[in-house]
């Protein structure tokens, strides 16, 4: 969608309405409460250092979510950070369990001038979170609500795990995600993060590692006429130019040069240090090695050189989401559910962002990604949804979920 589809003759929107009735998703009044609910979280700024406005987030979460018949609400501690995860339960004891995963925390501090929503037009609300990912936890409520008006509910366990530290790196939920996986309960994962904007799901992402690469030299005055200083900025740079490279020479990589830093005030000392922050993405978890040994490699004559040292620390902090059989499996049911409903067709994509479905998936835990609602320019203040679609996935899901607890979808226990 280009930024002219928008209709940017913004207006105000009207006031958040009450919480949605626990009705069904088939008529337009349930799509615009499922908008006015949308509104009021993401007029709550949730910024991943915002801990009380996370906690007021997250209040506002379990109030929603508890009434769902037979949920139990958990607060979760994390390690490293005050924030809390939120933990629903429902039939834990159902023979089929699926678990539900979402974050609330957003990109937008409380300094961040983006703080409200607007309603654009009759199908665009652009608003902080509303795509990433407020509006993926709206239909994962929806879909919750519909699947409790089936009959066969009772087969079908759900648990929902929503963490406050998605967008720095799921280090404190982390350790979630693994005991997800090693568990065994679950037989697949439901990932909300946003449907592509032409409304295609995540086949795969690659994924994400921080380094700094840092480079060592000697200190001296520029002028000196015995040339003994060594710039340290000068050989840091021939090493980026070079690792900018990389990616064009092993196909499937990615490598972003972020902060520069080096040197000091005064210009006429020679810079006896320098280092750069990358962001390494990898398609497949066998490409690091490769990627890190063609890094090195660059490095390996800056360090040949006498009076330098050049070292290239850091970690991939996520592993790629690979698609397994079982996914592709669970792939062609969610098509399926579509075409029942008589939505558009779809299909899925690689994505080179990462989300806690590269948690899952290292932790053993097939998952379907990218079930949330259509929308784009996420991170951005220009962030939209197309509202409608709130609804349009919800209704989609709970027909997958559906199909699970009949059995008509097969899933490993």
């Amino acid at each position: 969608m280009q930024k002219n589809d928008l209709h940017l003759a913004l207006h105000t929107h009207r006031p958040a309405l009450a919480p949605p009735p626990r009705a069904g998703l088939n008529h337009r009044m349930d799509s615009d409460a499922l908008r006015d609910l949308l509104i009021s979280w993401a007029n709550l700024n949730s910024g991943s250092a915002n801990f009380a406005g996370l906690d007021r987030m997250r209040a506002a979460l379990a109030t929603e979510f508890s009434r769902l018949a037979s949920a139990t609400i958990e607060h979760v501690a994390l390690v490293g950070t005050p924030a809390q995860a939120l933990r629903v339960r429902i039939r834990p004891d159902a023979p089929q369990q699926i678990l539900f995963s979402g974050h609330y925390d957003t990109v937008y501090g409380v300094d961040d001038p983006f703080q409200s929503c607007t309603l654009v037009d009759e199908k665009i609300l652009r608003g902080p979170g509303v795509t990433d990912m407020k509006g993926g936890i709206v239909v994962m409520l929806a879909a919750l609500r519909e699947l409790e008006k089936s009959p066969h509910a009772a087969r079908l366990g759900c648990e929902v795990l929503l963490t406050p530290d998605e967008e720095i790196g799921s280090f404190g939920s982390g350790p979630l995600f693994e005991a997800a996986g090693a568990s065994k309960r679950f037989s697949l994962a439901l990932v909300f993060e946003p449907a592509r904007p032409n409304g295609d799901l995540v086949h795969s992402r690659k994924g994400t590692g921080n380094f700094v690469a840092t480079c060592h030299g000697r200190a001296a005055h520029a002028a000196s006429p015995t040339r003994q200083g060594r710039n340290a900025i000068a050989a840091l740079a021939e090493f980026l130019v070079g690792a900018h490279r990389v990616p064009k020479e092993l196909p499937g990589v990615m490598l972003n040069i972020g902060n520069i830093r080096g040197g000091g005030p005064a210009t006429n000392v020679v810079p006896d240090f320098a280092e750069a922050a990358l962001d390494l993405r990898i398609t497949r978890a066998a490409d690091s090695e490769p990627f890190l040994a063609r890094l090195r490699e660059l490095a390996a004559p800056i360090n040949a050189r006498e009076g330098f040292r050049l070292e290239i620390t850091g970690a991939f902090n996520r592993p790629p989401k690979e698609c397994t059989p079982v996914e592709e499996e669970a792939f062609a049911a969610i098509q399926q559910s579509a075409r029942d409903l008589g939505l558009a067709p779809f299909t899925w994509v690689h994505t080179g962002g990462a989300s806690d479905g590269n948690n899952l998936s290292t932790a053993g835990l097939p998952n379907l990604d990218g079930l949330g609602p259509i929308g784009d320019r996420l991170h951005s203040s220009e962030e939209f949804v197309v509202w409608p679609t709130l609804a349009e996935r919800g209704r989609l899901c709970a027909r997958f979920l559906e199909k699970v607890a009949t059995g008509e979808v097969a899933l490993p226990r």
